[in-house]
């Protein structure tokens, strides 16, 4: 007699959900123990892997996830996205807030060397450092005619925490805030919201979410752009004549002003006359030729590159290499192009051509969301944190913008304008409001604040995270 064994429902359905379960999890994810250029193992946790998004464009981002060196298991978790557009999160790993930083010497045509960075948040929090959207660093999109955008970026990053979390379920009731810096501040707000939306629909994965941080954020395109002109004028860039001028003649609207408005249009002539020289991501550093080592030709070319510089940029004993915090970019890009630095990393074979660090002349971006703060009325209506933070010496965003959105959000002030302080020293300025937003300048920080001022801004973060006021 012959048997025919059929599979019972009981045994189908176990066997489904672990098929969605395997197809919900990241596609990979490694442990890298050594890289090349730092002396010996991390004496860290490190994770790198990719994320498949499952969209259209079957995109593929790429992460680096730092265990805190706290507490892994009850310290808060940050999802840190860069901005740009385009600005991977090596960028931020080694120059802002990450566990490395690379020693800035003369490059000698060997490979450039790590070190530890003291004012690591990876000190007292878990970071997953992202390469989004795809195009940006090791992320990847599989269908080329997929275009990045402020909403896809927006709903990639979501779907991307929610599958990091998935596959990572031990951090899942950690604190989690999404974070990040510069035009970030336009993506990472739609992220909270559609993470609030996820948890009020019933959707089965609980996120712990509890806030977010955004540093110099971009946030609203008429903000950001018509406080330049006033934060000049405050920084000694303008004369008071000039700025006096210029305000009556275009009537405050300087980013909207009348193209018929002859004397506004001289007048907005003269200011950029006056700011053409200046560094706009921290005015008080040299402006610096952006170089990349591309074919591996910076030695070849410093001369020629020396003679293409305006006048107004040229320096009397050649270009001041160590000078310019260009030139410690230039050896990111030397580092992450080389081939063991990306084998240590697990870097997918031919997905990406050459690593660059803020790719946004090869994004093929739409700008489709020119304000965020709808979002942050959303959230703040929802009970989340933040902590908003401007280097105040920054004149792509400056803090005049930032200020000015936040009051216009129309929150009562807990607690007033005042000073706080780092090891005894001014760091800034703050002020609290009711709708648990905490607002801080760093003094003396550009764009990126904590790549100026790295021990300010850990002091800052750890106490703000810790729920003690600055």
């Amino acid at each position: 007699m012959e048997f025919q064994l059929s599979p019972s429902p009981c045994f189908l359905l176990l066997l489904l959900l672990l098929v969605l379960q395997f197809s919900s999890r990241v596609h990979s994810q490694s442990i890298v123990r050594y890289l090349p250029g730092f002396d010996g193992p991390l004496p860290f946790h490190l994770e790198t892997g990719y994320v498949s998004i499952g969209d259209a464009d079957g995109a593929e981002l790429f992460y680096y996830f730092f265990q805190s060196e706290n507490k892994p298991s009850d310290d808060p978790i940050l999802f840190w996205f860069t901005g740009g557009p385009g600005c991977s999160g090596l960028s931020a790993v080694t120059f802002e807030n990450g566990p490395l930083s690379f020693k800035i010497s003369k490059y000698n045509g060997s490979l450039p060397t790590l070190k530890l960075n003291p004012y690591s948040w990876t000190k007292v929090s878990n970071i997953v450092f992202l390469d989004a959207p795809p195009g940006t660093g090791f992320s990847y999109s599989r269908n080329l005619k997929g275009y990045p955008s402020d909403k896809k970026s927006s709903k990639q990053g979501y779907i991307f925490i929610r599958k990091w979390l998935v596959d990572h379920q031990k951090f899942l009731s950690n604190p989690l805030y999404i974070s990040g810096d510069s035009y970030s501040g336009i993506t990472i707000p739609p992220i909270g919201q559609y993470i609030f939306d996820g948890i009020e629909s019933g959707d089965e994965l609980l996120i712990n979410f509890k806030g977010y941080l955004l540093g110099n954020p971009k946030t609203d395109l008429y903000y950001d752009h018509n406080s330049k002109i006033p934060f000049a004028h405050g920084m000694a860039l303008l004369s008071t004549e000039l700025f006096e001028s210029v305000k009556k003649n275009c009537g405050g609207e300087y980013y909207n002003a009348d193209p018929e408005n002859v004397q506004c249009r001289k007048d907005l002539q003269l200011v950029s006359e006056c700011t053409k020289g200046v560094n706009d991501p921290h005015i008080l550093e040299p402006k610096c030729l952006l170089v990349t080592p591309k074919s591996n030709k910076w030695n070849k070319r410093r001369s020629s590159l020396e003679m293409t510089l305006p006048n107004n940029l040229r320096f009397p004993f050649g270009i001041p290499e160590f000078g310019c915090r260009s030139y410690g970019y230039m050896l990111s890009y030397y580092w992450a192009n080389d081939k063991e630095v990306q084998k240590a990393l697990h870097i997918r074979k031919d997905t990406v051509p050459e690593w660059i660090r803020c790719n946004q002349e090869g994004l093929n971006y739409l700008y489709d969301n020119i304000s965020s703060i709808g979002y942050h009325l959303y959230l703040s209506r929802k009970g989340c944190r933040s902590l908003i933070y401007s280097g105040d010496h920054d004149f792509l965003v400056p803090f005049l913008s930032t200020e000015t959105w936040i009051t216009s959000l129309n929150y009562s002030i807990t607690d007033d304008w005042r000073p706080w302080f780092v090891g005894g020293q001014v760091a800034g300025y703050t002020r609290s409001y009711a709708n648990n937003m905490t607002f801080a300048t760093v003094k003396g920080a550009g764009h990126t604040a904590p790549e100026y001022k790295p021990y300010e801004c850990f002091s800052m973060m750890k106490k703000w995270l810790s729920y003690e006021p600055l």
